[in-house]
């Protein structure tokens, strides 16, 4: 496993040096789907967007924030920050908001925009509900860091689109 995932990091670690060089910040958009139901580890239906900083470590507050209330305004879909996924390994790894690197992880349950049951069809009228949003929240975050940016990687007080 090792031969996967330690190459993998070490160009992580890389781009995110070269980004934080460019830009003065380091955005990581950690992004994951699940299926919506999983009952071996959580009672009932998990929210359609779980949003994950690490319990506010591996970001920025106002940029967890932001993210969560544009997900929590659209009403067709529930959305949480740091519920039951509030970060993988990468995301509390990586995630150095002190140094100018800030990651988010974005746990997407699967019937946003497929079937969960064999064949697990891809499903074009789902998905297209739901890539205005996934749009708006990497447009958000880019915002935000190129903001940032320009403050020479100095968080502010808020951050507002």
């Amino acid at each position: 496993m090792a031969l996967v995932w330690r190459p993998y990091h070490r160009r992580l670690e890389r781009e995110i040096a070269r980004v934080r060089g460019e830009h003065g910040v380091a955005l990581l958009w950690d992004a994951h789907s699940i299926v919506s139901r999983v009952p071996r580890l959580f009672e009932g239906r998990l929210p359609d967007f779980n949003l994950g900083t690490a319990g506010g470590a591996s970001c920025d507050a106002g940029l967890a924030q932001a993210l969560f209330a544009a997900l929590s305004a659209k009403s067709e879909f529930s959305a949480v920050l740091n519920g039951r996924f509030t970060g993988g390994y990468i995301t509390r790894h990586f995630g150095r908001p002190e140094e100018g690197v800030h990651a988010v992880q974005m746990e997407m349950a699967e019937a946003l925009y497929m079937e969960e049951r064999s064949p697990y069809t891809f499903r074009e009228d789902l998905a297209e509900r739901v890539r205005p949003i996934l749009r708006s929240q990497l447009e958000l975050a880019l915002d935000w860091a190129g903001t940032l940016g320009r403050r020479g990687g100095q968080p502010g007080q808020a951050f507002a689109r």
